[in-house]
């Protein structure tokens, strides 16, 4: 994924498409019944009254879609207002319309089933809440129109059997739509989550088998000129034994060699464990602290605090050695960005350690967020981009989570989330 790319049309913007079509064809028959009723005798349709409900349902619609043609982001309240003006006009144009005589009242079950199907539970309750309310008080409250009324033969009362039967079944519905449509939308929403994790989970096991696959062949290359190289320092630092300035760099310089030929070795050895399900198991505390030491060696300007909270140094971990590099990683995105000031606070609880890595940098910029960890990604100069990409599927494949939010009032938190006990 780009950061420039064409963003997912969100769902709400879609809902309210539809429902502009909805209401372009509901609109289109109003006003064709509106003018049929000129011929018909006897109707007493207050047209003034009528004429305005729909001019002003006209305006709402003309401004929805020009609303639309804009960039803004709309959002599951904006669409619940979208809807309560709908039920607002409907039940205006049926009071005016022989109210629950009207035949066409039922069709106040059509903006439940739609906040149904797609908003909240409860935006729909009170969708669901004010349609049956309005019908109720269109019982009684109405202007009656000769072309709807029923015979009262049978009763003494305003009212008949059948519109009190069409009333509750208007209830009844209302209430099973509401209940057993928010459940399957809201088990559709979460099966389409699933659905598009799953499919981002894919792309980026992909990219890191890419790069693993890449990483494997380089070892391999590297491994050779390593090997050249501290035969090479070693000669030098017999050779330069006298010059003290000359010598300490080359320390410096053997001791990184070193440890990048250590690295590889274990690479090889941590990955073959990884692959047969064999994991470490360790004391916390150790555990963390030899992580920090690693990572010290590697970074050895960089300020840092380290702070363990809760009975840390009681507790074992079960680990493999691609969660060190992923932890490493995460460590070292921080000291790119906060060199001089990096707080680490490392905590448990019953079933979790948490490790928050509190940096004073630049921060996230809202073109990397929301592709932070799920594709290969860099702002720095020098930077690969795989750093994070690893880290957040290792840990994600260990059971836990990667997030990172703003350090108030500059920089960034990231923490990590991993459970004592690693069961896949």
């Amino acid at each position: 994924m780009n950061p420039s790319r064409t963003a997912v049309i969100e769902p709400p913007r879609q809902y309210l498409k539809q429902l502009t079509i909805i209401r372009s064809l509901l609109l289109t028959l109003f006003w064709c019944g509106f003018f049929a009723s000129f011929w018909i005798d006897n109707l007493n349709l207050p047209y003034k009254e009528v004429v305005i409900v729909l001019c002003v349902f006209n305006c709402v619609h003309l401004f929805t879609f020009f609303r639309l043609r804009q960039a803004l982001v709309v959002t599951n309240t904006e669409f619940f207002i979208q809807l309560l003006i709908d039920v607002v006009c409907l039940n205006v144009l049926f009071y005016f319309s022989g109210g629950a005589t009207n035949p066409f009242v039922s069709y106040l079950l059509v903006p439940v089933c739609i906040s149904a199907a797609t908003l909240p539970w409860r935006f729909t309750w009170f969708i669901a809440a004010l349609c049956v309310l309005a019908y109720s008080m269109l019982l009684f409250f109405h202007v009656t129109l000769p072309i709807f009324a029923v015979d009262n033969m049978h009763i003494h009362s305003q009212l008949n059997w059948h519109i009190l039967g069409m009333w509750f079944n208007f209830f009844v519905s209302a209430v099973l739509i509401t209940y057993f449509v928010v459940k399957m939308a809201k088990s559709l929403r979460q099966q389409d989550e699933m659905l598009n994790e799953m499919r981002e989970d894919e792309l980026r096991n992909e990219q890191v088998i890419a790069v693993a696959t890449l990483a494997a062949g380089a070892a391999h290359e590297i491994n050779t000129p390593l090997a050249t190289m501290m035969v090479l320092l070693a000669e030098l630092r017999s050779e330069y034994q006298d010059d003290s300035q000359l010598l300490a760099d080359l320390n410096l310089l053997s001791q990184q060699v070193t440890r990048c030929a250590a690295s590889l070795k274990q690479l090889v050895q941590d990955s073959s464990a990884a692959t047969t399900g064999q994991y470490k198991q360790q004391n916390i505390q150790i555990y963390c602290n030899s992580i920090v030491d690693r990572w010290q060696l590697m970074r050895p300007g960089v300020n840092f605090t380290v702070h363990f909270s809760g009975n840390v140094a009681q507790k074992i971990i079960s680990y493999d050695s691609r969660l060190d590099h992923a932890i490493i990683n995460l460590l070292n995105n921080a000291a790119d960005a906060s060199p001089n000031s990096i707080t680490i606070e490392i905590a448990l609880d019953q079933k979790n350690l948490y490790w928050k890595i509190f940096d004073i940098g630049d921060g996230i910029s809202d073109d990397a967020s929301p592709i932070l960890g799920k594709e290969a990604f860099s702002t720095k100069e020098y930077g690969l981009g795989i750093g994070m990409l690893l880290s957040h599927t290792t840990v994600k494949r260990y059971g836990g989570s990667v997030v990172q939010s703003a350090n108030t009032p500059h920089g960034t938190i990231t923490t990590i989330t991993l459970p004592l006990q690693h069961g896949t």
